[in-house]
């Protein structure tokens, strides 16, 4: 992607500027972001989806009871006997991951690919019903809403008291103030940055809004799963030496931890961490680490010469010293990681590129074939 090129996308920004000026900083609004907008996949479609055992899905339903809102919240799968009328008022279906189980959901989600995919994270679909919504809210990560169907009116704020209503069972804030208010036609798209404070409400009912969202991964919970992968490691990168103890003294106070057993503790961790790519690589696996509720369908290893194109489901990423794909890492150097890595940027290869690839890339192209990671053209 050229990033200096203007995109009708951004509103005529190129992506430079929009990451400059806005990514993370302040909402910008898009009329006709996609002109002649029309919806990838019919309401019947989604509501198929939504029953799926794969697919996560939630309702959204408020009503009015003596003057106040009750709110209600039920997780999928959804037959669609579980669903409420289409004529009932202010109720909202919200499926997860779409870019996973339909093809033009995922080319969307391509389009903004000026941001690094270790932020992308997937595309939620929200139908609503006239008056749907899930109430106002912030979220931790930064989100693109694009209308897609019906009209859907935007109340965004950034200043707000983070208090969260406690009688409801949704993240709604109890003092939300408005700033500024959209209505989005179909074509139109809002950025938001995030823990920008937002209240979407379907304007006459038939609302699609797609919401391509970005991971935005907590400290704690990253070096959670960085430690873990690190643990599985550790036998085979430590070694299993023994603790010794020759000089040992007897003790009058047995309960008191040893300061030489404290010591091979702490040179045991940080012969863990002696290779200087081994945080790097652990990284690289949990980003690229599919969804639990992925799986990939064995295909045929077949010849890959004409061309080869990851499956839309493959998550493949990259640094200096590495090629990661689905939660496995390659060590990678010379013309075919060049090769790998254009794979990753482009998500697939012509029979020209793959002219230049050594017998081992090819062999490793026809395993991915193989596992159904991706498919030869």
């Amino acid at each position: 992607m050229d990033i200096s090129t203007p995109l009708p996308l951004l509103g005529g920004i190129n992506p430079a500027t929009f990451m400059k000026r806005y990514w993370h900083k302040k909402p910008l609004l898009v009329r006709q972001a996609i002109p002649g907008f029309r919806p990838l996949l019919a309401r019947a479609a989604l509501f198929e989806l939504a029953a799926q055992d794969d697919v996560e899905s939630r309702l959204v339903a408020m009503e009015r009871k003596r003057g106040k809102e009750a709110w209600r919240l039920q997780h999928g799968p959804f037959a669609r006997r579980d669903l409420p009328p289409l004529k009932q008022p202010a109720w909202t279906l919200l499926v997860q991951g779409v870019d996973l189980h339909v093809d033009a959901a995922h080319a969307l989600m391509n389009q903004f690919r000026f941001v690094p995919d270790a932020r992308l994270d997937d595309l939620m679909i929200s139908y609503a019903s006239d008056g749907g919504g899930v109430g106002p809210h912030y979220d931790s990560y930064d989100v693109f809403l694009l209308q897609a169907q019906g009209r859907r009116r935007w109340r965004i704020g950034r200043r707000y008291d983070t208090t969260l209503r406690d009688d409801v069972p949704v993240k709604i804030l109890a003092n939300f103030v408005p700033e500024q208010e959209f209505v989005l036609e179909p074509g139109d798209m809002l950025y938001l940055p995030h823990r920008y404070a937002h209240d979407g409400v379907a304007v006459g009912g038939d609302c699609m809004t797609y919401s391509i969202g970005f991971r935005s991964p907590a400290a704690g919970e990253l070096a959670q799963e960085m430690l873990q992968r690190l643990a599985e490691d550790a036998v085979e990168d430590v070694g299993d030496e023994r603790y010794r103890d020759p000089r040992q003294a007897a003790v009058a106070t047995p309960a008191a931890i040893p300061s030489t057993l404290q010591d091979f503790a702490r040179q045991a961790l940080q012969d863990a961490l002696r290779d200087p790519l081994v945080l790097t690589r652990a990284l690289g696996e949990h980003l690229t680490e599919p969804k639990s509720s992925v799986w990939f369908e064995p295909g045929e290893a077949g010849h890959v010469a004409a061309g080869v194109v990851l499956d839309r489901r493959t998550r493949m990423m990259y640094d200096a010293h590495h090629i990661f794909i689905n939660g496995e890492s390659y060590r990678a150097a010379g013309h075919d990681a060049t090769l790998m890595r254009r794979l990753a940027d482009q998500r697939r290869l012509d029979a020209k590129e793959l002219a230049r690839a050594s017998e081992a890339a090819r062999e490793l192209l026809q395993s991915w074939c193989a596992t159904g990671w991706a498919h030869g053209l």
